[in-house]
């Protein structure tokens, strides 16, 4: 028999709690809380470290530097 919700508040919140469950085994875990804030800021890394400058790049990071940078229109 096919139910269009959990049945009752105690079924819902029980499926809610087993699916994020579920979820947390495939979640990354933070190792540099710290740095967080200026990957939100648009900051570019480059194989772990700050990048300064676009120019200071590789090939292969030049071009994520340009996607990640806002242009201005």
């Amino acid at each position: 028999k096919v139910t269009k919700g959990p049945g009752s508040a105690k079924a819902g919140l029980a499926m809610a709690f087993k699916l994020i469950e579920a979820a947390q085994c495939r979640w990354r875990a933070i190792t540099a809380p710290h740095l967080v804030a200026l990957v939100r800021a648009g900051v570019v890394f480059e194989a772990g470290k700050r990048v300064e400058r676009p120019d200071e790049l590789g090939e292969a990071g030049a071009s994520a530097a340009e996607q990640a940078l806002p242009t201005a229109a």
